[in-house]
């Protein structure tokens, strides 16, 4: 779990949910449409596909990872996304992900697998490619899926693993027929069977509690992908990786790939110098690119537009003026102003080299509600947060000016174009002002009601419903950037950016205002321009501007600064309970990579003021934001991304199981963040799990998703978009969606070659 992304599979999924077993649900099994009919991907995969025949031979790729991986091994708790890109490029997998994010056969490695077998038990056999071997020239065999069974069967617990999902069900590892057949017995049925030995480590790595602990961390010695593992060059920020020349596959073009640690905030930097030639951006980072390859600049981004009419009207006054210090001091300034504008146009030049190639990642974003205690422990208030919300409108905050499918997500459990996936939304109900107000009406809140001044300590701070702290075991999912303890700075500070309250003045709804830093149709093909509703602002110090249109009246909400307490009187249209405001926690992350959850955050805080729900919005550290507030359930709003599975029944399931008393009287979460769940969902997880019709398993999965969604813990809001900068000479990289990159395929063009075109036929 993170707000930015990680690949399929890197780390374990886990989080928790409360009631909504008495709730009656109506078309549980029939709101998300004919089951029968498959979906499709919202957007194809941008990779500039190209034929071998037109890459050159040989070159290396230099590509931006957020990080020099912690450890090698993707079953750890520290991998993370570098370490599934390595483990990709250079270690078996039997089945990897296609454009649709079903799992497929790799070829490569797997001539066939399928159950023989269910009575008594579950047997699968595996019969590998005749040809595989790993890089020290030993053949794959059923040692090495033996060796990787005992090390994460859970069983032993000298082996400091993060997951054992599905291994914990395999009775025994035999050879087959032959060398090449794997013969794997399991003890329960597993419908999820295909997950598993994808990656596949060598014996040398899983055969001891100490080589897997320690031997995998920084190096890996036996590798068996198109690529080897070279070395991690932790001084320079690079993992280097080069041909296999045992390959028997397709071989690759690249000679080398260099995945090099280059920080978000700093990629486009690292893109005009010549550092990398891949590196995944933020959205203004792409419409910056956008422009620069079409020849334009961006003056209203770059360092020009700090030197403003009236800035230099100021400078020319003081530089004929008397203030002879002043006038030197602003000279100065411009000087450098001067150096850095043609810093940057220079950078624009070296961007023009660049194209964005752009798709929706394979994982969304939520809107979590932590039921723990609080008003969100009441599920009518739960469902009236969905119902005020218009998931439409806020996708179309974050994917329309990318150019990319505006289509809220309707599933928790799989994304469309997913075997598993239908939009079960309808369990819960679209926006609906009047139901909402209804729903809040019946749980006790009223308009106008008397309210007490709340008792306040010296130095506290008033930041409605702070959840209960729960027991959550932090095998972090999709965590990026990694969660830490806050700085001294922060702590001291009370780890808060800053805070401010939406809606004590008690003013209309009224226009929403533009709350990203960019032009809509920067990355359609359009001209740059100004939004309509004005732009906002989120200072430093925690404060909230707006730059209003001219015909646009005073912007809804009051923004006070940080620390600045709800006022212990409220406006006449506030709701109200047993003499308490209706106000809800928004913890928000602060970091640069983090400005679009936090204008998501915004529209959803206006969109709840419409029916009278408050909320305190909270900015914190991207350090503290997971492991200090989502995990340990001190919030009672805030937006994280989960990542797709192709096994959901496995994947999912810590994700929404419900919560259970620990001995030591705290509450287990797994990694069920909103601390919702239900017994019916439990049940049904443990039911498509252990069915081997994948159709019926799939069913299962959709009926589960349905009732989350009527539980009303979280609630799916818009596919991530993936932007990728690639150098346009760079052939079959960029936005992969789904899909499983295939190494060997990458490459430079010939010259003269395009992608899309075909080689020419030999004489």
């Amino acid at each position: 779990m993170s707000h930015h992304g990680v690949g399929l599979r890197a780390v374990t999924r886990s989080v928790v949910f409360l009631t909504a077993g008495v709730l009656a649900v109506p078309l549980l099994t029939a709101c998300g449409g004919d089951e029968d009919e498959e979906s499709k991907p919202l957007a194809g995969q941008d990779i500039a596909p190209a034929d071998r025949a037109l890459l050159a031979d040989g070159g290396t790729l230099r590509w931006a990872v957020d990080s020099v991986p912690e450890t090698l091994n993707t079953f750890q708790a520290d991998a993370d996304a570098t370490t599934t890109r390595v483990a990709q490029a250079v270690l078996p997998s039997m089945y990897r992900l296609d454009a649709n994010g079903r799992a497929k056969r790799n070829e490569d490695f797997l001539e066939s697998a399928k159950v023989v077998d269910t009575e008594p038990k579950q047997v699968v056999l595996y019969k590998l490619h005749q040809q595989a071997v790993w890089s020290d020239g030993r053949e794959i065999g059923a040692a090495d899926f033996a060796a990787q069974w005992r090390a994460l069967s859970g069983k032993d617990s000298a082996y400091w693993t993060a997951r054992n999902a599905g291994y914990d069900r395999i009775e025994k590892v035999q050879r087959g027929a032959n060398d090449l057949e794997v013969k794997v017995t399991f003890s329960r049925p597993y419908a999820d069977w295909k997950s598993l030995f994808s990656p596949l480590y060598p014996k040398e790595v899983m055969g001891t509690p100490d080589s897997f602990n320690d031997g995998a961390r920084r190096k890996l010695k036996v590798t068996a992908g198109a690529f080897n593992f070279k070395k991690v060059a932790k001084a320079d920020g690079d993992v280097v990786l080069v041909r296999n020349p045992r390959w028997w596959g397709r071989a690759p073009r690249l000679d080398k790939i260099v995945l090099r640690a280059v920080p978000r905030d700093q990629r486009t930097e690292a893109l005009a110098a010549g550092k990398v030639d891949v590196a995944e951006v933020d959205p203004d980072e792409a419409a910056r690119i956008v422009l620069a390859a079409r020849g334009k600049s961006t003056p209203q981004q770059g360092p020009a537009a700090a030197l403003t009419p009236a800035r230099a009207l100021r400078s020319w006054a003081r530089a004929h003026g008397s203030d002879k210090a002043a006038a030197k001091e602003e000279i100065g300034a411009q000087r450098k102003q001067r150096a850095a504008v043609a810093e940057y146009a220079g950078q624009q030049q070296s961007l023009s080299a660049f194209e964005v190639r752009k798709s929706l990642e394979p994982a969304y974003t939520q809107l979590a509600l932590n039921g723990a205690d609080g008003p969100l422990a009441d599920e009518r208030v739960r469902r009236a947060v969905a119902r005020a919300l218009d998931r439409k409108e806020i996708a179309g905050l974050v994917l329309k000016p990318l150019g990319l499918p505006a289509v809220p997500v309707g599933s928790h459990l799989a994304l469309s174009g997913q075997a598993a996936y239908a939009d079960n939304s309808g369990a819960l109900g679209g926006q609906d002002t009047d139901e909402a107000e209804e729903l809040l009406a019946d749980a006790g809140w009223v308009r106008g009601g008397p309210l007490r001044k709340p008792k306040q300590k010296d130095g506290e701070k008033v930041a409605g419903g702070e959840g209960k702290k729960a027991s959550a075991k932090p095998a972090t999912p999709k965590a990026s950037p990694k969660a830490s303890k806050p700085s001294k700075a922060s702590q001291a500070s009370g780890a808060d950016d800053g805070t401010y309250v939406v809606g004590d003045d008690d003013k209309p709804y009224g226009e929403p205002v533009r709350e990203d830093h960019q032009d809509p149709r920067d990355l359609q093909g359009g001209q740059g321009g100004q939004g309509s509703h004005g732009e906002k602002n989120l200072a430093h110090d925690g404060t909230q501007s707006v730059r209003e249109h001219p015909d646009q009246g005073s912007a809804p909400g009051a923004y006070a600064p940080k620390g600045t307490p709800v006022p212990a009187g409220a406006a006449a249209g506030a709701l109200a309970k047993d003499g308490k405001p209706l106000t809800l926690r928004f913890v928000l992350p602060s970091g640069p990579g983090s400005a679009t959850l936090r204008a998501v955050g915004g529209r959803i805080a206006r969109m709840l003021d419409r029916v009278g729900i408050r909320t305190t919005i909270t900015k914190v550290s991207d350090a503290s934001y997971f492991k200090d507030h989502i995990a340990s359930g001190q919030y009672d709003l805030a937006l994280y991304s989960w990542p797709a599975s192709a096994f959901p029944a496995t994947d999912a399931r810590p994700i929404y199981a419900k919560p259970v008393p620990a001995a030591d009287g705290s509450l287990n979460v797994e990694q069920n963040y909103t601390r919702v769940g239900t017994d019916q969902v439990d049940q049904l997880f443990d039911q498509a799990i252990a069915t081997l019709d994948e159709g019926r398993s799939a069913s299962l999965v959709r009926k589960a998703d349905a009732r989350i969604w009527a539980a009303g813990g979280s609630i799916p809001l818009f596919q991530r978009p993936q932007l990728t900068a690639v150098k346009k000479n760079v052939a079959n990289v960029g936005a992969f969606g789904f899909q499983t990159p295939h190494y060997e395929d990458m490459g430079f063009l010939k010259k003269g070659a395009t992608p899309g075109s075909r080689p020419s036929p030999r004489p």
